[in-house]
C-alpha cells in the first residue's frame, strides 16, 4: 500500500469517514457488492470511475433496483426524476470524487445538484476513486477539479463551455445563457457527523478523471 493511502486512511478515521484500499478496480467493484444488500435500492452519479467498474450492470443483474437516470429510452424529464430519486429515496448512493487531498478533504463539482444533494445527504454514500485523484492539499485538488478533471468532463459530455474547447478555466465569463456551466456546484466534504454513512473506496489505480 502506497504510505499516503495508509495516513489517508488514518486521517479519514479522525473525520469519521471509512476508508479502505483496493488494490485493483475489480477488488472494488467487489467490494461495493460486498456493502450493498441485494434487496436494497441505488442512486449514482455520473461517472467514469464507476463505468469502469461495471457497477451499474453488476448491481442489476443479482436484481438490485438502480436509480439509472442514463439508462437507454428515456425522456429528458424521466431522466431528471431518475436523478431526483437517487439522490433523495435510494438507500444508497454512488459517486466518486473529482478529487482527495492528503488530508482527506474531498471535492466534488456538480451542475444540476443531484450529485452534491445524494452525496451530503443520503443514508448511505459510497465514493470510488483511483489513486491519481489523490492530491498534496485541498488547494491543488479543487485546482485539479477545476483545471482538469471539469474539461475533460465537459468534452466527454459535449457541455459547451469555455473551457470545452482547449481545457483552460474561465470561471468569470462561464454563465449561462452564453455557456452551460458543469462546476456550477463545489462540495468539500472536510467531516462526517453519522459514524457509518460515508465510506470511500480508495483503489490502488488509475480509474477515471
Amino acid at each position: 500500500m502506497d504510505e499516503r493511502v495508509r495516513k489517508l486512511l488514518e486521517a479519514w478515521q479522525k473525520r469519521n469517514i471509512r476508508g479502505v484500499y483496493c488494490s485493483g478496480k475489480d477488488e472494488a467493484a467487489a467490494e461495493v457488492l460486498r456493502i450493498i444488500p441485494v434487496s436494497a435500492s441505488v442512486g449514482i452519479s455520473g461517472s467514469v470511475t464507476l463505468d469502469s467498474l461495471e457497477i451499474v450492470r453488476k448491481l442489476e443483474a443479482r436484481g438490485t433496483k438502480v436509480f439509472d437516470q442514463y439508462k437507454s429510452g428515456l425522456s429528458r424529464q424521466e431522466s431528471l426524476e431518475s436523478r431526483k430519486q437517487g439522490a433523495t429515496a435510494a438507500d444508497y448512493y454512488l459517486a466518486s470524487a473529482n478529487a482527495v487531498s492528503c488530508r482527506g478533504e474531498l471535492v466534488f463539482f456538480s451542475g444540476y445538484g443531484n450529485r452534491t444533494a445524494g452525496i451530503s445527504y443520503a443514508a448511505n454514500v459510497i465514493i470510488v476513486c483511483g489513486i491519481n485523484k489523490l492530491t498534496a492539499d485541498l488547494g491543488e485538488a479543487l485546482k485539479r477539479a477545476r483545471e482538469y478533471a471539469t474539461p475533460l468532463n465537459c468534452k466527454r459530455l459535449d457541455w459547451q463551455s469555455p473551457c470545452f474547447k482547449d481545457g483552460i478555466c474561465r470561471q468569470e465569463i462561464c454563465f449561462a445563457p452564453d455557456y452551460k456551466r458543469m462546476c456550477s456546484q463545489v462540495l468539500i466534504i472536510e467531516n462526517e457527523v453519522t459514524a457509518g454513512r460515508l465510506r470511500v473506496i480508495m483503489v490502488g489505480e488509475n480509474l477515471g478523471f
